[in-house]
């Protein structure tokens, strides 16, 4: 029977993320999309949802199997009453179908412009609308076959598992367990005790199989004709998914991760440190020529943007010394509408201006640095060595649940949901000072569909990362977990995984960007865009040197 308990923090945990995704689409959407883009709008809420819902299904998981020993997933009746085989099944689907079909299609559709729709023209918007849907199949049918193809190459190339088993036969372990010293059996890392002669589990009570995990870990030089061998098993269809998603997902979240660990918590301070302060006549003065000096240095550097689209469209698109332009040219506006908003905030909206931002900054900058700090020593302590040195987070977790049972439970899922806000501040910061990314930045009442778009995605790139991530981390807290089962046994012993995550190659360039990230912001903190003169001079030659 199904905890209510569990049905109803399930249904409360639904709710609460569709009304942030809500929240995020009506408070953030610019104006002009406000009667438009209906559909773009649908996809973000339910890719929001499902982005956040996949990271607390982890603590879900954990939930479910809390207490019961012998849960696997598939039989209910030890768990918590959820079949989360069935539950992981069905986001491990659901993920690459927003990734790679309705996120791209919306995207297209938004974007796409055949150059009919005017104001005031005659045309009728029908055959517009159509053009549009058109043209977006058009290139999302490319996109999802493309990744069909590479999908069932992969999986008919890599769809194995060498799990590796401790094999025993005796009577010091066997006695223990009321076994006969004729039975024979193989002990996967955290899971029970199989029969070898017909691969079916062998009759142990929940206790029993608890002392078989703890034995296999920690006294298994008292097995009498122990030998390591290996079980080749044919992973599931949406197991392998999984596993490409969460591979692919790893090249962005190990470097958007690593950056926004530590560029989170210091982003949040400076709000507070760089706080709207009343400005005396002179400070008043030359802010506003600072400001009008800029605006007009990229008001010069858009003309010249738009002429040279109009005379050469074709080298607009295609060279690439003129994107990487553009980009700066992005960055520059950006940074100087974040300035005259600072601005604004210190003259005419000083009286408007909430008191109480800067010091929720600063509560959530410091609660930021007490997470990652935390992260980082659990990352050194426990994954990176090949024997933990320290339980360190499962430990705290086991006793938060000392004081109430589902504490460990709400503790796992701030440090799951923090990896995720982490890549998306991360990818922004990385953005911003690197010109080589389009700027999608989340701004109140500014921000259109397109970047809307692209942020859902990259969570959803990185949802699945950030569980494996947590999985491994936490195993010890979360053994009984069918996503320890998932990512830990199966998905880390594939041929071609197996090597990029049981040798801990992200977590690496997820930690050394960390720290590089730090070293790098406490000798440059603010950011700074590049010089508008600099823009305006290299348009111009460029100009000169094709005339």
């Amino acid at each position: 029977m199904v905890d209510v308990f569990l049905i109803v923090a399930t249904t409360v945990a639904f709710f609460i993320l569709f009304v942030i995704a809500v929240y995020l689409l009506v408070y953030y959407s610019h104006p002009d999309d406000h009667n438009e883009a209906y559909f773009p709008k649908i996809v973000v809420i339910i890719g929001i949802m499902l982005a956040g819902a996949t990271c607390l299904l982890l603590p879900l998981d954990v939930a479910n199997g809390e207490g019961y020993p012998g849960c696997d997933g598939y039989n209910t009746k030890l768990c918590g009453g959820f079949n989360m085989v069935l539950f992981w099944d069905i986001f491990f689907w659901l993920i690459p179908i927003w990734v790679f079909l309705m996120i791209p299609f919306s995207t297209f559709y938004y974007e796409a412009d055949d150059g009919m729709l005017m104001a005031g023209t005659s045309v009728s918007p029908n055959p517009v609308r159509k053009s549009k849907i058109l043209s977006a199949v058009g290139w999302t049918t490319g996109v999802v076959v493309f990744v069909s193809i590479v999908y069932v190459v992969a999986y008919f190339l890599g769809n194995e598992a060498q799990i590796p088993v401790n094999e025993f036969t005796g009577v010091d372990l066997l006695q223990s367990l009321t076994l006969g010293s004729d039975k024979r059996g193989v002990v996967f890392p955290n899971t029970a005790l199989l029969n070898t002669t017909d691969n079916e589990p062998l009759p142990f009570t929940s206790n029993q199989m608890q002392d078989m995990n703890i034995y296999d870990a920690a006294y298994s030089d008292k097995v009498v004709d122990n030998e390591s061998v290996s079980i080749l098993m044919q992973v599931s269809v949406s197991t392998f998914f999984a596993a490409l998603m969460a591979w692919l997902g790893w090249f962005l979240f190990s470097v958007f991760g690593g950056i926004g660990m530590a560029s989170m918590p210091l982003d949040l301070i400076l709000i507070f440190k760089n706080r709207p302060k009343h400005m005396d006549a002179v400070e008043f003065a030359e802010a506003q020529k600072s400001v009008r000096d800029r605006c007009n240095e990229l008001v010069d550097i858009g003309e010249l943007i738009k002429v040279e689209r109009l005379t050469n469209p074709e080298m607009g698109k295609k060279a690439r010394n003129e994107r990487q332009a553009l980009l700066e040219f992005r960055q520059a506006v950006y940074l100087l509408e974040q300035d005259v908003d600072d601005f604004k905030a210190c003259t005419q909206d000083y009286d408007n201006y909430n008191p109480l931002r800067p010091y929720i900054s600063l509560f959530l900058g410091i609660c930021s640095i007490i997470l990652s700090l935390f992260w980082i020593i659990h990352i050194v302590v426990y994954i990176l060595p090949q024997s933990p040195w320290a339980p360190f987070l499962n430990a705290y977790f086991a006793w938060f649940d000392t004081w109430f049972s589902l504490f460990g439970v709400i503790s796992v899922a701030i440090f799951t949901i923090y990896l995720l806000f982490a890549a998306v501040t991360g990818c922004f910061k990385f953005g911003l000072r690197v010109a080589c990314i389009s700027l999608h930045p989340m701004i109140l009442g500014k921000t259109y569909m397109s970047s809307f778009l692209f942020n859902t995605g990259l969570v959803l790139l990185c949802a699945l990362p950030v569980v494996q991530f947590s999985a491994q981390a936490f195993s010890d807290y979360a053994r009984y977990t069918t996503i320890n089962q998932i990512f830990n046994v199966q998905i880390d012993n594939l041929t071609f995984f197996g090597f990029w995550f049981t040798k801990n190659i992200f977590v690496y360039i997820f930690i050394c960007l960390t720290g590089l990230t730090c070293v790098y912001l406490l000798c440059r903190p603010k950011d700074s865009g590049p010089s508008g003169v600099e823009l305006r001079d290299r348009f111009r030659s460029r100009g000169r040197g094709r005339t």
